[in-house]
């Protein structure tokens, strides 16, 4: 798992969104912003800012470039845009704060406006939706997890906002780390038997094993688990769950996951899981409100 620490913005992965988004927008990376290109001098210049319209954590500052890089490549040689930032990724900010300032073509300024506020937008709601739990869970040791619940095509931009916004993630997608969940103890026969046949199989991946009882909680510590996720557990059931896996004096990480709220955080933490997963961190995070205004 990558450490909130060690941001690590994924730049290839943010401009392939970014020309996705704006062939979009324009029917094209040869495409057209009619109203622009119709009502706008080519030769214009102007100043704008890109602002907050809303308190949170920001995260993705770094797309405002790679949006007008494209856009006046696209527009030609002649196009440019200076970008300054005024605050940097994992900022709280108040709504009026200025995150960025931009200042060149007109038209190239209106192309790329919705591109980046959209992408800004949604990784700096991720951020903020993160920080929340973050928050809640200061006085412990526990660390809040990501999951794969993330929008398609821009999970790499989301686990970064994650990060941003003071998370861990957890894996990146089905090839680095092996996870038995209940339809994988179902269809191998049991958590011995999956769990055999994927160190088998991957004998270098690490494993995750889905517990929803002590008793598979002592199974997957039985087959080799050193990672044991407790889906849907009470505060009640996880304790016991906790003290099992430490009575056994190995060294074993411990997730809670499923049907978590923010509310009670800090009951699940108490506990003494080190993880608490929660997959509305991407799935079900709200935008931060940012504009541009000229």
């Amino acid at each position: 798992m990558t450490s909130p620490t060690d941001l690590g913005f994924p730049v290839e992965e943010a401009l392939r969104v970014v020309r996705e988004a704006l062939v979009e927008d324009l029917g094209g990376l040869d495409g057209v912003d009619v109203t622009t290109e119709a009502t706008i001098d080519p030769a214009a210049l102007t100043t704008g800012r890109v602002v907050a319209r809303a308190a949170g954590v920001v995260a993705g500052l770094d797309v405002i470039a790679l949006v007008y890089d494209e856009v006046c490549a696209i527009l030609g040689g002649s196009a440019d845009v200076d970008i300054t930032l005024r605050a940097s990724d994992s900022d709280r900010v108040a709504r009026g704060d200025v995150l960025a300032e931009v200042a060149g073509s007109t038209q190239a300024i209106l192309i790329g406006e919705r591109t980046l506020l959209n992408i800004l937008s949604r990784v700096s709601g991720v951020a903020t939706a993160t920080r929340a739990w973050a928050d809640a869970l200061a006085a412990y040791p526990t660390i809040v997890l990501d999951t794969r619940k993330t929008t398609p095509g821009l999970r790499a931009l989301e686990k970064y906002a994650v990060r941003a916004g003071g998370g861990t993630n957890k894996r990146m997608g089905l090839y680095d780390c092996a996870m038995i969940k209940d339809n994988h103890k179902l269809a191998a026969g049991s958590i011995t038997a999956a769990y055999d046949r994927i160190r088998d199989r991957f004998p270098d991946v690490p494993i995750q094993v889905e517990v929803t009882t002590v008793a598979e909680a002592r199974e997957a510590l039985a087959a080799g688990a050193r990672f044991v996720m407790c889906d849907n557990m009470s505060p009640q059931l996880l304790s016991e769950t906790v003290a099992t896996i430490r009575a056994t004096g190995e060294t074993v990480e411990i997730e809670a996951t499923g049907g978590l709220t923010l509310e009670r955080a800090g009951e699940y933490a108490a506990t003494g899981v080190d993880y608490l997963s929660v997959g509305g961190l991407t799935h079900s995070a709200g935008i931060l409100d940012i504009a541009l205004d000229l």
